[in-house]
C-alpha cells in the first residue's frame, strides 16, 4: 500500500473499517501526543479533569449564592468581596472539563486537584493556607458548608496537589462519565 491509498483510506473511504481506523488514530493522538503536550505546556500530570461530583455546584446567581453560603466561609475570613476576585467565583457543574496548570503559587481562593483520602482525585477551593498545608471544602453550601478530614482535605501538603484550576469548558466532562459508568455497568460495578 502507498501513501496516497493510505490517506484516502482514512480521509475520503466512508467504510465501516475507516471510521474504526479514524476512531484509533484520533485515540492515539489525544492520548500520547495532545494530553502529554498539554500537561508539557501547562506543566501538570494531569492538565484536564472532568467534574464527576456536584460538590462546586452553585445553582443560583451570585447574589444569592452568597447569600446562603456566607456563613460557610466565615470562619475562614473570607467576605463577599474576596469571593468575587476568586477565579471560578461562579463554582462549576457536574460534567464541566476543568483545564489545570501546574500547583505554583497556590493562594487562598484557588480551586485545585488534589489527592486526598478518596479514589478520585478531590477537586475543591482553598480557604486556609497554614505551615505549608492547605485547606479545601467545596462551594455547595448545601452539601459542603465544612471541610471534610476523611477526605484528607483538612491537611493537605503540596505535593499532593496535582494542579490548580485555569477555566472550564461546560458539559464535555460527561462523555467521560457517561463512559466510565458504561464500563462500570460491563464490570458488574455500581
Amino acid at each position: 500500500m502507498n501513501f496516497k491509498r493510505i490517506w484516502k483510506f482514512i480521509w475520503h473511504d466512508d467504510s465501516l473499517l475507516s471510521w474504526i481506523v479514524n476512531v484509533i488514530l484520533a485515540f492515539i493522538l489525544v492520548k500520547f501526543i495532545i494530553y502529554p503536550g498539554l500537561g508539557l505546556i501547562l506543566q501538570t500530570n494531569y492538565p484536564v479533569v472532568a467534574v464527576v461530583s456536584s460538590s462546586m455546584e452553585h445553582n443560583e446567581n451570585f447574589d444569592k449564592y452568597w447569600e446562603n453560603a456566607e456563613l460557610c466561609y466565615k470562619e475562614f475570613n473570607i467576605n463577599k468581596e474576596d469571593f468575587q476576585d476568586y477565579i471560578m467565583k461562579n463554582g462549576f457543574n457536574k460534567g464541566d472539563i476543568i483545564f489545570l496548570k501546574g500547583a505554583d503559587n497556590i493562594k487562598k481562593g484557588n480551586v485545585i486537584v488534589f489527592r486526598g483520602n478518596s479514589q478520585n482525585p478531590i477537586i475543591h477551593r482553598v480557604v486556609n493556607i497554614e505551615n505549608n498545608y492547605y485547606q479545601t471544602k467545596g462551594d455547595n453550601y448545601k452539601t459542603n458548608c465544612q471541610s471534610y478530614p476523611q477526605l484528607g482535605e483538612t491537611k493537605i501538603m503540596k505535593e499532593n496537589i496535582v494542579g490548580k484550576a485555569l477555566f472550564k469548558l461546560p458539559y464535555l466532562g460527561w462523555l467521560k462519565i457517561g463512559f466510565t459508568e458504561l464500563i462500570n455497568v460491563f464490570r458488574g460495578g455500581n
